[in-house]
C-alpha cells in the first residue's frame, strides 16, 4: 500500500514513512492510492471479532510496512478492557426508535479522540525504536485533540510533545486536563488567538521542510493519516453493533469541525461498509454546513469565529475536508491544489455550487449536513435527560439534534457520541441544574499546579520555543 498527496507531489511513500511526517511536501495530505476493498465474506468474518483484532484486520489493509504480528500485538496492547472501560471498546447504545449512541469517550481523557491517540502513542513508539530515532509532536487542539495525545505520548520513549491551543476558549475542565500535566516531555503552548491560528502554525512549521527536517518534526492532528485510519474501525464496530446481517444499510451523524472524525466515515463507505448516509453537524461555525447546502466552502477569520458551547468545533477552516474534495474530483491533484492553495489564499473560499461534481457529494458519497445552536444544545440535552435518563455532552447534543432531521425507517441512525459531558459542565448545569458526574480520579483536576505558555499567533515564535526546548 502506497500513499499520496492530495496536492500531486510525485513521491509515493508507505505507512510507517507518512506516519512520522505528518504533511507532504507540498502541502497536501496523504492518502492510499486506492482504498481497499472489502468483501461479503470479509464483512462476515469480522463481524464476529473483537474490538483489538477488527482493528488489525482494518489496519493491515493500509499497512505492510510492519509485521503482522507485531501490528496485532500493538492493536491488542491499544484497546483493551483497562483502557476503555469496557470489553466492547464502543459500546452501542439505543436511545430512541431509530436512533443509537455509539460510545466512543470511555478511554483515559473521556472523549473520542483516545480512539485513535492511544494506537498513534503506541505505533509512534514502535516504529522510532525501530530506527532508534526521536520525534517532537507539534499539535494543536480546541479541547480533546490535546489532551488525547498528551495521555498517550507522556512518558513515551523517544517523544516530545509541544500542544498549542486557543488562549482561553477551552472549558475549564479541558485546560485542566492539559496544563496539569508535569512530564519532561510534554509542553503545552497557549496561543492568544482562535483554534485556526493555532492550526495556521502547525501548518506554517510542517511547510518549513528545513526546520521540519533538523527539528524532527511530526504531527498528530487528524491531518496525519495513521490518526484518521484508526478512526476507520469504529465505523465498522457501530455497523455490527447495529445490524444482524450484511445486507443491512445504517447511518451515520457525526458532529464535526475540522473534518477528520466523519472523513474516517467517509474511508469506511469507500471500502465498501454499507452506509446509507453520512450527516454532517456543525454548531454555530457552520463553514462545512454551508458547503455541503451551497456548494462554497467559505473559511472565516479569527473575529468570525464564535466562541460556543461546543467549543472542540470552534474551527473554521476544517484540514481534513481536502482529502474529501480531493475524491469529489475524481482525484485530480491540479484542482485541489488550486482550490486549497491559491484560492483559499486570494479569496478565503472557492465555490463548487456550478461544478456538476458538486451533487455528487450528496448522490453518490451520501452527505447530509445541518447546524445546531446554543439553544438547540441546551433544549437536546435537556430532553435527553428527562424523555431517556441519559446526559449527553454539548457536542454530542449538536450531532443528536441534527440526527433526528435524517432518520428513516428501517436504516439505524447511529449518532457518534464524543465527549463525556463533566468536560463541559457549566453548560450541564445551564440545562440541567445540576453537574454530570465526574470520574473519581478527575476528582479537584482544576485546582491542580498548572504548567503552561503563553505565546502570540507567530509561527517564528512557537519555532524558537521548540528549538529552545531541544538543546
Amino acid at each position: 500500500m502506497l500513499y499520496l498527496s492530495t496536492r500531486g507531489h510525485p513521491d509515493r511513500k508507505h505507512f510507517c514513512e507518512i506516519l512520522l511526517e505528518g504533511l507532504a511536501p507540498d502541502g497536501g495530505l496523504y492518502l492510499p492510492e486506492q482504498y481497499p476493498q472489502v468483501t461479503p465474506e470479509q464483512l462476515s468474518k469480522w463481524r464476529r471479532l473483537p474490538y483489538p483484532e477488527l482493528a488489525f484486520e482494518v489496519l493491515s489493509l493500509y499497512i505492510d510496512d510492519i509485521p503482522a504480528e507485531d501490528l496485532r500485538a500493538i492493536c491488542r496492547r491499544t484497546y483493551t478492557e483497562e483502557v476503555f472501560g469496557t470489553k466492547e471498546i464502543v459500546p452501542l447504545e439505543p436511545l430512541e426508535d431509530g436512533v443509537w449512541l455509539e460510545a466512543l469517550s470511555n478511554g483515559p481523557t473521556l472523549a473520542f479522540k483516545d480512539m485513535a491517540m492511544q494506537l498513534l502513542g503506541n505505533l509512534f513508539e514502535y516504529e522510532l525504536a525501530r530506527r532508534g530515532e526521536e520525534l517532537n509532536i507539534l499539535g494543536a487542539t480546541s479541547g480533546d485533540t490535546g489532551s488525547a495525545a498528551e495521555y498517550a505520548m507522556k512518558g513515551k520513549k523517544g517523544v516530545r510533545v509541544f500542544m498549542t491551543s486557543p488562549h482561553g476558549r477551552m472549558s475549564p475542565f479541558q485546560q485542566a486536563q492539559m496544563f496539569s500535566l508535569q512530564d519532561a516531555n510534554i509542553h503545552n503552548l497557549a496561543i492568544e488567538g482562535v483554534f485556526d491560528d493555532c492550526q495556521d502554525i502547525v501548518k506554517a512549521v510542517s511547510n518549513d521542510l528545513d526546520f521540519k527536517r533538523k527539528y524532527k518534526i511530526g504531527t498528530v492532528n487528524s491531518i496525519n493519516w495513521a490518526r484518521l485510519v484508526a478512526q476507520v474501525v469504529y465505523y465498522f464496530a457501530g455497523y455490527f453493533q447495529a445490524t444482524k446481517s450484511n445486507a443491512e444499510q445504517v447511518s451515520f451523524t457525526v458532529p464535526s469541525g475540522n473534518f477528520g472524525n466523519i472523513c474516517a466515515g467517509h474511508v469506511a463507505r469507500m471500502m465498501g461498509l454499507p452506509v446509507d448516509k453520512l450527516v454532517l453537524a456543525t454548531n454555530e461555525n457552520d463553514v462545512l454546513d454551508e458547503f455541503f447546502r451551497t456548494g462554497i466552502y467559505r473559511v472565516r477569520g479569527g473575529a468570525d469565529t464564535y466562541e460556543t458551547s461546543s467549543p472542540s468545533m470552534d474551527i473554521s477552516k476544517a484540514s481534513n475536508f481536502e482529502r474529501f474534495v480531493f475524491d469529489l474530483l475524481g482525484r485530480d491533484a491540479g484542482p485541489v491544489k488550486r482550490l486549497f492553495g491559491e484560492e483559499l489564499a486570494k479569496n478565503g473560499r472557492f465555490d463548487l455550487s456550478a461544478d456538476p461534481v458538486f451533487a455528487l457529494a450528496r448522490t453518490c458519497y451520501g452527505f447530509r449536513s445541518g447546524k445546531s445552536t446554543h439553544a438547540d444544545r441546551l433544549t437536546t440535552i435537556r430532553d435527553t435527560h428527562q424523555r431517556f435518563g441519559v446526559t449527553i455532552d454539548t457536542h454530542t447534543a449538536d450531532g443528536l439534534k441534527v440526527a433526528r432531521h435524517f432518520v428513516q425507517p428501517g436504516v439505524p441512525m447511529i449518532v457518534l457520541e464524543t465527549a463525556q459531558p463533566i468536560k463541559f459542565a457549566a453548560t450541564i448545569v445551564e440545562a440541567l441544574g445540576h453537574e454530570p458526574d465526574r470520574p473519581t480520579h478527575f476528582q479537584g483536576i482544576e485546582g491542580l499546579p498548572k504548567r503552561v505558555t503563553v505565546l502570540p499567533a507567530d509561527a517564528a515564535q512557537v519555532k524558537a520555543f521548540v528549538a529552545a526546548h531541544l538543546s
